[in-house]
C-alpha cells in the first residue's frame, strides 16, 4: 500500500506527537492498574529498573536509567526505603558509594508490577501479528539508536 505525499508528510510530521502520545497512554494505563497495590510511575519504575539491572545500582547510574538529577532521585530512594521496598549498602571497595538493592518485600512488589505490565503489554499489543511487533520494535530501536547518537554529537 503506497501513500499519497500528502499523507507521507502528515505521517512524518505528526511521528513524534503520536509516539509520546503511546508512551504517555502505556503509562497511565499501567498507573491505574498499579493504583490499588498504592504504587505511581514515580515508584514502579525506579523498583522495575532496579529488579531488572543486571547488577546492583547506585544512585547516579538509576538517576541515568530514569532521566532524573540526583536530588530527585534521593528523594524517591527515601521514600522507597522509608516503605521497605529498597535499601542502600556500602559497597566493599568504595564506603562512600551506596549499591540500592531490592528487598523481599521491594521484590514481592515487583513481581506485582511485572504481572501488572504483562496484562498492559498484551492489552496493547492484543490483534497485532508477530512480525508488525517485530518491525514496530525495531523501528523504535533504531529512532531510538539514532537519537542517541545525535545527542552525543552535541554534548559539550
Amino acid at each position: 500500500m503506497s501513500l499519497s505525499p500528502a499523507a507521507q508528510d502528515l505521517a512524518q510530521t505528526r511521528f513524534g506527537s503520536v509516539l509520546s502520545q503511546a508512551a504517555r497512554a502505556w503509562r497511565r494505563s499501567a498507573d491505574r492498574r498499579l493504583q490499588p497495590y498504592g504504587l505511581t510511575e514515580a515508584t514502579w519504575l525506579p523498583l522495575i529498573r532496579l529488579a531488572r539491572a543486571s547488577a546492583p545500582m547506585r544512585q547516579k547510574d538509576l538517576a541515568a536509567s530514569l532521566g532524573l538529577d540526583g536530588s530527585s532521585v534521593v528523594r524517591i530512594l527515601d521514600a522507597l526505603e522509608s516503605s521497605g521496598l529498597v535499601e542502600r549498602r556500602a559497597e566493599a571497595g568504595d564506603r562512600r558509594a551506596k549499591a540500592i538493592l531490592l528487598t523481599e518485600q521491594g521484590q514481592a512488589v515487583v513481581a506485582q508490577v511485572e504481572r501488572v505490565a504483562q496484562e498492559v503489554r498484551n492489552d496493547a499489543l492484543q490483534g497485532l501479528s508477530e512480525s508488525e511487533v517485530q518491525q514496530a520494535y525495531a523501528l523504535l530501536e533504531r529512532i531510538c539508536e539514532r537519537l542517541d547518537v545525535g545527542d552525543e554529537a552535541v554534548s559539550p
